[in-house]
């Protein structure tokens, strides 16, 4: 999901997805270890989803944007 799209989100939905994603970068790091992750990619793109939902909900707090 891309940052605009992250943007038209209440705080309150942004904060349900950064759980999920949370949750499915846990489950990726689970595969990795039992050796039944496909691609390692995931692991790094789940990261950056996180990353873009912690910079917008920071905006929301801080009213920028």
């Amino acid at each position: 999901m891309k940052a605009q799209e992250l943007r038209a989100l209440s705080k309150e939905e942004l904060q349900k997805r950064l759980a999920e994603l949370r949750a499915n970068l846990f489950d990726l790091r689970m595969k990795l270890r039992t050796g039944r992750l496909d691609s390692t990619a995931d692991i790094g793109k789940t990261r950056k989803e996180i990353a873009r939902t912690l910079t917008v909900l920071r905006e929301k707090e801080l009213g920028i944007r």
